[in-house]
């Protein structure tokens, strides 16, 4: 059976639903960061070498990042289900957004991420203040800016049939789902980008995510 090794408040959680949504058998590894550095624990090493989740291990076959799951699922399980057909410009379409989700729309977030920590970690007194000014001005030069525009992108994008890949749902959505919930938990949604804010509506009252978050525990992303 299908194996998945999830780790707590992460982009696995992507994958159970993926597999919730394909009725796809699985079986679950869970795995909980630590609680000071909020990394992944060293067992997931002895799975994969970089230690990252999600890992899936299906029929021997160990397979890592989010994306590369995803297009391994719908052509194994998918039985032309939750992905345009080949060879046509929605295919093109749903194989950017799921290059796009890490590739484009992750990297400010996690730089917002690393700001926010730099401003509030527990540092000297006299260098927290230099700390401070530091994160500011780069969130507010760079960061910021940043996540705006590619909010606006999205958001744009959402905004004909609220799916970003033509009128239907499809697992391109699975895969924009983590940037977009991580970008309303810190908050760079709220009311300046209401095509995301319903979509991201639309994507938690599904079944199938419902019970990928059964399976997968508490799913908090503001850390």
């Amino acid at each position: 059976m299908l194996t998945v090794h999830h780790l707590n408040n992460s982009r696995s959680q992507r994958v159970l639903w993926l597999l919730e949504e394909l009725g796809v058998p699985y079986e679950i590894c869970h795995y909980q960061r630590d609680p000071r550095t909020m990394l992944a624990p060293p067992e997931l090493r002895s799975i994969h070498a970089l230690g990252k989740s999600p890992v899936v291990v299906d029929d021997g076959r160990i397979l890592a990042e989010s994306g590369a799951i995803i297009e391994y699922l719908i052509e194994r399980y998918g039985d032309n289900r939750l992905a345009p057909p080949t060879h046509t410009p929605e295919r093109l379409r749903y194989t950017y957004w799921l290059h796009y989700a890490e590739g484009s729309a992750m990297p400010p977030l996690l730089l917002k991420l690393i700001a926010t920590r730099i401003a509030t970690a527990p540092t000297p007194f006299f260098a927290k203040f230099v700390a401070r000014k530091i994160s500011a001005k780069l969130q507010s030069s760079f960061i910021d800016p940043q996540l705006q525009l590619h909010l606006s992108y999205m958001d744009k994008a959402l905004a004909t049939t609220g799916w970003f890949v033509g009128d239907a749902f499809s697992a391109a959505d699975i895969q924009m789902s983590f940037p977009l919930e991580a970008a309303l938990a810190r908050g760079g949604v709220g009311e300046l980008f209401p095509h995301v804010a319903t979509f991201i509506t639309r994507i938690q009252q599904r079944p199938a995510y419902q019970r990928a978050l059964e399976r997968g525990g508490p799913y908090d992303l503001l850390r």
